[in-house]
Formats: C-alpha cells, structure tokens, sequence
C-alpha cells in the first residue's frame, strides 16, 4: 500500500490511535505529538539505523510502495527523500522522478536529528513541520524521544488531523525500534519522568531531557467560523490524497 491507497488507513488511524502515542499540545493553528522508546545499542548504533530509513520506515507510507528507495542525508539541508520509478510505458529517457519528505536541519550524530517538512497530507499544505528525534543513554541501551511539531495553515480540522499524524509518528518509531530490539516501551501518560516531558535536543543538539522549555499541553479551542467560511467544510483526513488517488 502506497499513499495512492491511504485513504482509509488515514481514517482508521483517528479511530485507533495506538496507546503510547500522545498529541500533548494542541492550538487552532497546529499540534505537537511526542513518543518514546528505550531500544539496544549505543546512541551511535541507533542514529546508523536511523539515517538509513529504508531498514525501518512503513512502505505503507511511502510514494512508491518501496522503502528501499528513501534516503537521509544527514547532513544541514540534506534530503530525506525517496525516488520514484519511472511511470509505465515512460520512454528510457525519462529520469526517475522523486519526493522530498522532509530537509535536515540539524545533524548531530549520536544526539539529534531534526528535520522540517510536510510530511503525508500536510505535504499538500501551507502548514510547517519539524520532527525531533533525539537520543540519549538509558538503562539497557538508548532513549528516542520523536517528537513532531505541526503549525500554519491548514485546511483539515486540526483535532482529527493531528490524532491521525501521531499514529503515523508512533507507528514509524515502532518500526525503528523493531529494527534495533526494543527494551523498553513506555505510553507517555504512564511512567514518564519529568526529563521526557521536556522538549527533546534543544538547539545545541543537546540528547533528550536537556531543555528547560516545556510547551504547554492545555488545548486551546478554535475560534467560531465567521462569514462565508462557516459555509466551507474543511477536507476529511480520509480526502488528503484525493488529488493522488485515481484508479489503482
């Protein structure tokens, strides 16, 4: 399954959210979901994993069906990318096109990675992303915390979007640390300790538990529709790759 065919898994995932995965801050204008795990290895064993995401990542949520077509440069403005193969019947001219998912922002091996972008339906929209993950010692191997924060302009209900997108995060960390075994799962409303809650690899790179920031997590309630706009329903998550669907 492709993002041509997600649709319906867009939609499931608003319905079943899986029980470690937390939209901790919430705005009429964007989001913030956090997660975390305790996997085997060295912080440096873990980040070879990560920057090679063809290992780990969800084919399901991906443009051409293939993990093994993304790619992260790990360096500042590197791509996290995947090629596309050639369309069918293309001529052997035609170069194999390609997406960016997200640019690398911030490379600091063995702490942080953090990258900005669209990621899924959100690539469609004026909306910005930038997803932490950082990585710090822990007992039996190496915390990840992966934290996604969402905001600007977008044209989905931000409550349902924002519930489908923390699925996806939380079922891509589930993936990476599958790869690397884990030792530890934990939900972030049970046994977390104050470090956790804090925002991860602050700008020095710094591993997760560093900041002394904490955002808020009191939802904030959108203000009343006015004018002619209260008569535009906003697209359903189930709608976000309308313009990709076609005819399988």
């Amino acid at each position: 399954m492709t993002f041509r065919t997600l649709l319906a898994t867009c939609a499931a995932l608003v319905l079943s959210v899986p029980a470690m995965a937390e939209v901790v801050q919430q705005a009429p204008d964007g989001f913030t979901t956090r997660d975390s795990v305790v996997v085997k290895g060295t912080p440096f064993d873990v980040w070879q994993t990560l920057i090679a995401p063809a290992g780990w990542w969800n084919k399901a949520h991906t443009w051409s069906g293939n993990p093994e077509n993304l790619y992260i440069s790990a360096q500042a403005n590197g791509c996290f990318c995947e090629l596309l193969p050639p369309p069918e019947g293309a001529p052997e001219t035609i170069r194999r096109g390609s997406a960016q998912h997200m640019t690398v922002v911030q490379a600091d091996p063995g702490r942080v990675l953090r990258m900005r972008g669209g990621l899924g339906p959100l690539q469609s929209e004026p909306a910005e992303g930038v997803l932490t993950i950082a990585l710090a010692p822990a007992e039996g191997g190496t915390r990840i915390v992966w934290e996604y924060v969402v905001g600007g302009a977008m044209r989905y209900e931000v409550p349902v979007i924002a519930k489908a997108v923390d699925g996806v995060m939380s079922e891509q960390l589930r993936g990476l640390a599958k790869a690397l075994g884990a030792v530890e799962v934990q939900g972030k409303t049970e046994g977390e300790n104050e470090n956790e809650k804090e925002n991860p690899g602050e700008a020095e790179g710094g591993p997760a538990g560093k900041s002394e920031a904490k955002p808020s997590t009191t939802a904030k309630p959108a203000p009343p529709a006015e004018g002619k706009d209260a008569k535009s329903p906003k697209p359903k998550v189930e709608d976000a790759f309308e313009d990709l669907a076609g005819e399988e």
